[in-house]
């Protein structure tokens, strides 16, 4: 079963528009082929939410569930995803689901709630519920040696915008209200200038993830977004021709990468069995086919005190305008 991300045409600024705001609760992941026990997995369609059920006893009551955030689109993390699945179920012994859901607000609700038993999440996702003691940071990955990522502004490879303050009065796409990258770091610039979202662009608009951001701007429907570094990398890579119709014009500091984390519920044996199991990843042929699926070297273990720096409010009260 495989996606394909859909590209457009120039000149359908409208409908491309429209279609982008309808994509996260149109996109459809079909349910993955059922082998009838470990190794398993399914994939809740967006466009057919249920409410999950409570936490039940017993290791085999239910499928492990895991939970990713919107970071790609629905089809990208279903790909990026899959070998990671079926490695867990094979390992654990029982089938296995990816939660997706359209906001990084609601994968939270998913984790804090004990809804699914592990979740990638965006580090400004992580912050948000960090603080509440209802989310634990098990693993972060490892990409390229670092765990580490930056923030980039982009606009298209034609525009005239040369740094951020270009990008007054002009259409900006921000990923997720929660999103550290497409979100906390653009209103962090605007709060060092003394500005707000609001009087500063002309318009925004959220797009749900950052692979589609930055075709918003391939394409010309947005002046400006602020993207995550290494999806914009990996796309860059797999689509070197859509990489050359945006340009780089802003990079932020290095932040703690996006990390996996578990519901702070979910009983201690249960969270070290998952921490062994991704932290050997790169010792098995299998779990290194994941991980190659998901662009990551490894996974490791870090201080929590490297999400203190985007963790930060913009402190955007002392603006004046």
């Amino acid at each position: 079963m495989t996606f394909s991300i859909p590209r457009y045409a120039p000149g359908t600024r409208t409908a491309w528009l429209a279609f982008l705001c309808l994509l996260p609760l149109l996109a459809a992941c079909d349910r993955g082929p059922d082998d009838g026990g470990a190794g398993r997995h399914e994939v809740v369609r967006l466009d057919r939410l249920q409410p999950l059920p409570g936490r039940m006893r017993g290791n085999n009551a239910r499928p492990f569930r895991m939970a990713v955030a919107a970071m790609l689109s629905p089809e990208g993390n279903l790909q990026a995803y899959r070998d990671l699945l079926q490695y867990l179920g094979q390992r654990m012994g029982r089938p296995v689901e990816l939660v997706q859901r359209r906001t990084y607000l609601e994968v939270n609700k998913l984790v804090t709630d004990g809804r699914v038993d592990l979740a990638f999440v965006c580090t400004g996702a992580y912050c948000q519920a960090a603080g509440e003691h209802r989310m634990e940071l098990l693993v972060v990955p490892q990409v390229g040696s670092k765990v580490t990522y930056r923030a980039l502004i982009i606009v298209p490879a034609a525009s005239g915008a040369k740094a951020f303050r270009d990008l007054e009065g002009r259409v900006f796409a921000f990923t997720d209200p929660l999103s550290n990258t497409g979100y906390r770091y653009p209103r962090r610039v605007l709060a060092e200038m003394g500005r707000r979202p609001g009087p500063f662009f002309g318009r925004t608009l959220f797009t749900y993830s950052h692979d589609r951001s930055i075709r918003a701007v391939a394409e010309g429907l947005a002046d400006g977004a602020a993207v995550d570094e290494i999806v914009f990398e990996r796309l860059a890579k797999a689509e070197p021709a859509l990489a050359e119709r945006v340009r780089v014009i802003l990079r932020s500091e290095e932040f703690g990468i996006p990390p996996v984390v578990v519901p702070a519920s979910l009983p201690d044996v249960e969270k070290s069995r998952l921490r062994r199991l991704l932290l050997a990843l790169q010792d098995d042929p299998e779990g290194r086919k994941a991980l190659k699926a998901l662009g990551v070297d490894r996974f490791v273990e870090v201080d929590p005190a490297l999400y203190r720096v985007p963790c930060q409010e913009p402190r955007e009260e002392r603006c004046e305008r």
